[in-house]
C-alpha cells in the first residue's frame, strides 16, 4: 500500500532522511522505534506532505505521491495524528471531528455519511459521545488524544499515522487507546503506521517494526523477533522499566 524510496529529507542544512526505504502492506499495523531526533517524525511528516522528501520517491497504492501538498494526500487516504494532540482547545469536541471532515465537505459529501461517521468515532470513544459538546482546550490529555485520532478519522483514511500516541498519559488509557488501533485495523481493515516511544508496547501491537538512528533505518524485521533482538533490547526496550503491557 505504502512504498518509500531512497527519502532524503532536510530541515534547513540538516540532513534529517539518509536514503531511507520502507514498505507497509494494506491491514499492517508498523512501528518505528529509535531514540529522539531519529527520524521518526520526519518519515511521518514527509509522507503526509508536511515536511516534503528532497529526493527519493513516495507511492501509496502504486501512485506516485511525493510531491503533492499535505491536503491532497488527504485526500489520498492518508491521515495523521500529531504528537502533542494538536486539537483545537477553543472549539467543542463535535467542531473537532467536523474540522476532521473539512475536506469531504468541500466535496460536496453528503452530511448524512459524515454523521455516521462520527457516531463510529464515537462508538470507538465513548467519553468523547459524553463529552460532544464540550470545549476541547477543558478535556484531559487522554480524551484529548481519543479526540486527535477521532478528527484524523473523519476523513475516512485508509492509513493512519500515529506520532506518539501515549505520550503523557496514565498507562490505563494508553492501554484503551492501543485497543482501539488494534480494532481499527480488525474491523475497518485500517493500515496503521505508529510512532512510539514505548517500543515494547508498539512491538505488541504491530505486525512488523524499522529501527531509525540518525536519520537511517538500522534494523528491521518481523516485530516479535525485534523484541527479542539483544541490541533493541539493550536500547529501546530497558530490562528495569515496569512493563505495562504483560498478557
Amino acid at each position: 500500500m505504502l512504498r518509500l524510496k531512497n527519502i532524503n529529507t532536510y530541515y534547513g542544512k540538516v540532513h534529517a532522511l539518509k536514503n531511507v526505504s520502507l514498505h507497509l502492506g494494506e491491514g499492517e499495523i508498523v512501528t518505528l522505534i529509535g531514540a529522539n531526533g531519529a527520524g521518526k517524525t520526519t518519515i511521518l511528516n514527509t509522507i503526509s506532505g508536511v515536511t516534503p522528501a528532497s529526493a527519493g520517491e513516495v507511492l501509496f497504492c502504486k501512485e506516485i505521491v511525493t510531491a503533492l501538498p499535505p491536503d491532497k494526500i488527504v485526500q489520498r487516504g492518508i491521515s495523521q495524528v500529531p504528537e502533542g494532540r494538536q486539537v483545537f482547545k477553543p472549539l467543542s469536541v463535535e467542531d473537532n471531528l467536523e474540522l476532521g471532515a473539512y475536506l469531504r465537505y468541500r466535496n460536496r459529501e453528503g452530511k448524512s455519511s459524515i454523521h455516521k461517521d462520527m457516531e463510529q468515532v464515537f462508538a470507538l470513544f465513548p467519553r468523547l459521545e459524553e463529552r460532544r459538546k464540550q470545549l476541547a482546550g477543558t478535556m484531559s490529555g487522554g480524551e484529548q488524544q481519543m479526540l486527535a485520532i477521532g478528527r484524523a478519522l473523519m476523513a475516512n483514511p485508509k492509513m493512519l499515522l500515529l506520532d506518539e500516541p501515549s505520550m503523557g498519559l496514565a498507562p490505563l488509557v494508553v492501554q484503551e487507546i492501543f485497543r482501539v488501533l488494534e480494532r481499527l485495523r480488525g474491523e475497518n481493515g485500517t493500515t496503521i503506521l505508529l510512532v512510539e516511544q514505548n517500543a515494547k508496547a508498539a512491538l505488541k501491537l504491530a505486525d512488523r517494526g524499522y529501527v531509525f538512528e540518525t536519520g537511517k533505518v538500522i534494523l528491521e524485521g518481523p516485530a516479535d523477533e525485534l523484541l527479542e533482538n539483544a541490541e533493541v533490547k539493550r536500547a529501546y526496550l530497558g530490562k528495569d522499566k515496569k512493563e505495562m503491557w504483560e498478557r
